[in-house]
């Protein structure tokens, strides 16, 4: 793939629309489940050609256009980019993308880390079971899920771990959890190293675990690509939309204010007209 478009609002679609224009194989990226403001939005009367039209509207009407276009898109979380020397592979949920350039277009939103949680990334705390499961085999595991993607590994976690606590985050579906998996109704508060494992504080009280996998529908910037340059929470980017990693764009609101979609859509064609040239000098 030449291109791999992390989002799809109009930052995203715009910027994929641009890379088909171009000639480029393009796929855009992002949960099936669209909790964007833009889509709640009643009416949007600020963007040329499209009066007075919904949010969620507007963002079919892009979609459509982008798809007749040839954009492949790809339902599910990107949780990790690792730059390869000849381009990018993406983690998306437990699958592998990989792709010449990536630009990131994920909107302005950002997950709440836990307290002492940045600190144990690596070090106990995992935001893929897939990935990670099996160094827990047998052992004490609590899964933090937000998403029903979470519920949906706890299968997998279930046939591997010997004890597995859930904690509900934000609220979603969890009829697909494992039978093993024991939901705990707490809410949890922190994080902790502690002699026997990672200590989990609740607003009831303590346990220790071996483990934590963590499931949110966003990833903090700096765990998704390291040493991505971020200023205030947005992503630092010159006039050509190119971020301080060679072959990483970024357009729309991650990119900082304002945050408006004519702005966002102006992006994402730069971000992806840069793409192309970027592309064209590697040969």
């Amino acid at each position: 793939m030449d291109v791999a478009i992390v989002g799809k609002g109009p930052a995203g679609w715009s910027c994929a629309m641009t890379a088909r224009m171009r000639g480029l194989s393009t796929v855009i990226i992002a949960p099936k489940d669209d909790a964007s403001m833009l889509r709640k939005a009643e009416r949007v009367d600020n963007y040329p050609g499209l009066p007075q039209v919904g949010g969620e509207k507007m963002l079919d009407i892009f979609r459509q256009q982008a798809l007749s276009l040839g954009v492949e898109e790809q339902f599910g979380l990107v949780r990790n980019i690792m730059p390869t020397g000849e381009g990018f592979m993406l983690l998306v949920e437990n699958e592998v993308i990989e792709a010449r350039t990536v630009v990131l277009c994920m909107g302005a939103g950002k997950p709440v880390l836990l307290p002492g949680e940045e600190e144990l990334v690596g070090r106990g705390v995992s935001y893929c079971a897939t990935c990670d499961g099996m160094f827990y085999r047998g052992k004490r595991v609590a899964m933090i899920s937000s998403t029903e993607q979470g519920a949906e590994e706890t299968q997998f976690l279930g046939s591997v771990v010997g004890q597995l606590d859930y904690y509900i985050g934000k609220n979603h579906r969890t009829d697909g959890l494992s039978q093993k998996a024991q939901v705990i109704g707490e809410k949890v508060k922190a994080l902790a190293p502690d002699e026997n494992g990672i200590r989990l504080t609740t607003d009831q009280g303590e346990r220790v675990y071996d483990g934590v996998f963590i499931y949110r529908s966003a990833v903090a910037l700096d765990m998704l690509l390291p040493d991505l340059k971020v200023e205030g929470g947005a992503i630092v980017t010159d006039r050509t939309m190119a971020t301080s990693i060679p072959g990483v764009f970024a357009a729309g609101d991650c990119t900082g204010k304002p945050l408006q979609i004519p702005k966002a859509v102006g992006e994402g064609n730069i971000a992806a007209l840069s793409a192309a040239e970027y592309l064209t000098k590697l040969g």
